[in-house]
């Protein structure tokens, strides 16, 4: 208690001489998949409060966890929230639909911000066809049921594929869907124009470099500096294959007839870590992937075909999940350790004074909030408030420390 309460002061002393000014922060413009496959992660309050000190507003989740919707109610925090392949049949009757969206989401709009429904999940890679048949028709049964209850204003319906559904990915003007899939898709984005939702695609440039190491260069997957590539279609030029696969699916839309759907990343990520066979499975891989992918996301690049549009992404994941089946790499996509620690850094600055300080405790705060760099606070003239900042320091030593320092935080608060 001594040291941590020490170390808080300190804070304290530092922030208050920028009493007269703001302090830049960090609001990090991408989402969070929020996996709970694990049996050691921390509580949804608690990942409440690290996620709001992150500045981290948009989260997916693969269920609709009432634990996880309570948690964050009143933060302002979008969630996608998700239906099992599981529960398909069932979504095609009416009269379930309703109740699951009168059980599952109406309960918490009032306080929690859901805006996106994710109805099954990388359907066409199951080659199971009563759940390919029954894809579209529970899609458009739960979007009819929140139109029935006057929520369809509010929330939207959607799926996301894996880039399975891709029978030729490049050159991406030349992108096209499977033939075995072409009744299914053409609904399915009719669906999407329909009722103006956005086509969601899992996208991992990693697999792509495990099954190819010596084909695929390891720079053009990371976002590092390399030659790139070149589409002789268009001319367009490459430095990244993400891109590439985004625009890739945007040519297999436009060739099925469609040019007003907006095709949005609602996973991608790189394992910090794998089995002997998974080539390039490394913290550092991972730090460079995530790390640049930030970086583009904060400069709001679009892809070459798509320039004026950002990329719009969910990174996978939030938490290492210990539980998920597979090889070593499935459970080692986290940011985090379910300590609150993060699994590597990934380069991007953030807003907290760097401090010099000799303890274990304050070791914890420079490596967290995501691995982010911590120096030295830029002044700003319409930035945040110290009031917000000194929030957000709150917020995090209540994750950490909050058997310690709840009364501290409380009464600031």
């Amino acid at each position: 208690m001594a040291a941590s309460s020490s170390l808080l002061f300190t804070l304290l002393l530092v922030l208050l001489t920028f009493s007269d000014s703001s302090v830049q922060t960090l609001g990090l413009e991408v989402g969070i998949n929020y996996g709970q496959i694990a049996n050691n992660l921390p509580s949804p309050a608690r990942v409440s409060y690290l996620l709001r000190s992150l500045n981290i507003s948009r989260v997916k989740l693969y269920d609709a966890d009432p634990n996880v919707l309570l948690a964050f109610a009143n933060t302002n925090v979008e969630f996608i929230i998700g239906l099992g392949n599981e529960y398909l049949q069932n979504m095609t009757d009416p009269i379930k639909a309703q109740n699951w969206i009168q059980q599952r989401v109406q309960p918490y709009l009032t306080r929690t911000k859901i805006t996106c429904i994710t109805v099954g999940n990388e359907v066409y890679k199951t080659y199971d066809h009563q759940l390919w048949s029954n894809l579209l028709p529970a899609m458009q049964t739960v979007y009819n049921t929140l139109v029935n209850l006057g929520l369809d204003k509010q929330v939207t319906v959607t799926t996301a594929h894996s880039l399975d559904i891709l029978s030729v990915s490049f050159p991406p003007s030349a992108g096209a869907f499977r033939q075995d899939l072409g009744e299914y898709l053409h609904g399915i984005l009719n669906f999407h124009a329909q009722v103006k939702s956005s086509f969601l695609i899992n996208a991992y440039p990693y697999f792509a470099y495990k099954d190819k190491p010596n084909e695929v260069p390891l720079n053009y997957v990371l976002f590092q500096p390399n030659q790139g590539t070149m589409d002789p279609n268009t001319n367009l030029k490459y430095d990244n294959m993400l891109f590439a696969q985004i625009d890739a699916v945007y040519s297999a839309i436009k060739a099925m007839g469609h040019t007003d759907i907006e095709v949005r990343i609602s996973e991608t990520g790189w394992p910090s870590r794998g089995d002997e066979n998974e080539v390039g499975a490394t913290p550092e891989n991972a730090g460079l992937y995530n790390g640049n992918l930030l970086r583009r996301i904060e400069e709001k690049q679009g892809t070459p075909a798509k320039p004026n549009v950002p990329i719009d992404i969910y990174v996978f994941a939030l938490f290492n999940e210990n539980q998920k089946p597979g090889p070593t790499s499935e459970r080692n996509y986290g940011l985090f350790y379910p300590d609150g620690t993060p699994v590597y850094n990934i380069g991007v600055q953030g807003y907290l004074p760097e401090l010099i300080y000799s303890s274990a405790t304050t070791n914890n705060v420079r490596k967290a909030f995501l691995g982010l760099t911590i120096t030295r606070a830029r002044y700003l003239n319409d930035d945040i408030s110290i009031k917000s900042l000194l929030t957000s320091i709150f917020l995090f030593f209540f994750f950490f420390c909050r058997d310690s320092l709840s009364a501290v935080f409380w009464s600031w608060l």
